[in-house]
């Protein structure tokens, strides 16, 4: 993402941090691998990140994704407009034993 910085003409680059993401059961396979290192930019949302996730994936993520918990650094998130800050790992987790 880029903006522009009011004191320059150029543009400026908004911080980017890559973070492992980990999926576990049915969302490792809709994902098709049990981990990756994704990009994320500053602010980024719970439903940003899923977003994302989602356009790199596929619908079959999507579809998990609608039920999975999502793990930020061991915090649970379930309120998609929450920013995520800059997380180091994010779990995706979909609901296990049938819960």
């Amino acid at each position: 993402m880029t903006t522009t910085d009011p004191d320059r003409t150029t543009p400026a680059t908004t911080p980017a941090r890559v973070v492992e993401v980990r999926y576990f059961a049915a969302a490792a396979e809709a994902a098709g691998c049990d981990a990756e290192q994704v990009d994320v930019p500053a602010g980024t949302t719970v439903g940003g990140l899923l977003d994302a996730l989602v356009t790199r994936h596929g619908p079959a993520l999507r579809d998990v994704a609608a039920r999975c918990a999502l793990l930020v650094d061991g915090v649970l998130h379930r309120d998609r407009d929450e920013q995520v800050g800059a997380p180091d790992r994010v779990d995706v987790l979909p609901p296990f034993a049938g819960g």
